[in-house]
């Protein structure tokens, strides 16, 4: 017997008849609800039985909820997508605007920004005026790195002409507060974008480019898990880099 939902019915004064129809299902599949306890209904039921009742879908349902709700290691995953592209323009619109802290875009070109968001150059402007700190990490479009990259994306639009048109935007900010850039080689291969406690994440691999490169979305959920170490990773770089504009070194 589902106890927690015959008990929830009768504060509520509510019939199996009536449950039945607020579900659109048969009466006995009520009935199968209450008198067989391992029975979960559907999720589509189960809403539409709390807000019937005026209860909460843990109390009537622990295990079903507790299933749905991660708690191990991995709970600070909160989407997988195969490829960068699947990642929608606006998740990444809505974390730069959310932001208030942090920005940092440890991308080895970050150049697809410049081309996804809508003046972008302005936002970053706005979010350093409001004592965001706004940081990028990028690689030397001169290093023999950059050209050993080039060689193996093979690409028209090369790595160097890219991390070029970023290098050119953030010349047109360069004097706002708040907003600052190094060179570092240190994530050649793994591009990590921190927006306070969200993070993107996006490993390349072999062959391609960073569209095509499996992607993480992070949130800061505990100390010292996934959230912290790759963000411990991008302040290490950041401390190593070398300020735009200076000579570079590798990281």
């Amino acid at each position: 017997m589902n106890e927690g939902l015959r008990r929830a019915m009768l504060r509520s004064r509510v019939t199996d008849r009536q449950l039945a129809e607020s579900c659109g299902v048969d009466i006995k599949t009520v009935g199968r609800w209450i008198t067989e306890s391992g029975r979960v209904p559907r999720a589509r039921h189960r809403w539409a039985i709390c807000e019937a009742l005026g209860a909460d879908e843990a109390a009537l349902w622990p295990a079903a909820t507790q299933k749905a709700i991660k708690i191990g290691p991995d709970r600070e995953i909160v989407s997988v997508y195969p490829y960068r592209s699947n990642c929608p323009a606006s998740l990444w619109q809505s974390l730069i605007a959310g932001a208030e802290r942090e920005l940092t875009f440890a991308g080895y070109t970050n150049y697809f920004l410049w081309l996804e968001q809508a003046r972008f150059g302005a936002t970053l402007r706005r979010k350093a005026s409001r004592g965001c700190q706004v940081r990028f990490l990028v690689g030397d479009p001169d290093s023999e790195l950059t050209k050993s990259r080039e060689d193996d994306e093979g690409v028209a639009l090369s790595l160097s002409t890219r991390i070029r048109v970023t290098l050119a935007e953030l010349e047109k900010i360069k004097g706002q507060p708040g907003i600052e850039a190094k060179y570092s080689s240190g994530h050649a291969h793994l591009s990590v974008f921190r927006f306070d406690d969200d993070m993107i994440v996006t490993p390349l691999l072999t062959h391609s480019v960073g569209h095509d490169a499996p992607t993480l979305h992070l949130r800061r959920r505990q100390d010292d898990g996934i959230f912290d170490r790759f963000a411990s990773h991008v302040e290490e770089l950041w401390e190593r880099g070398t300020p735009v504009g200076g000579e570079v070194r590798d990281g």
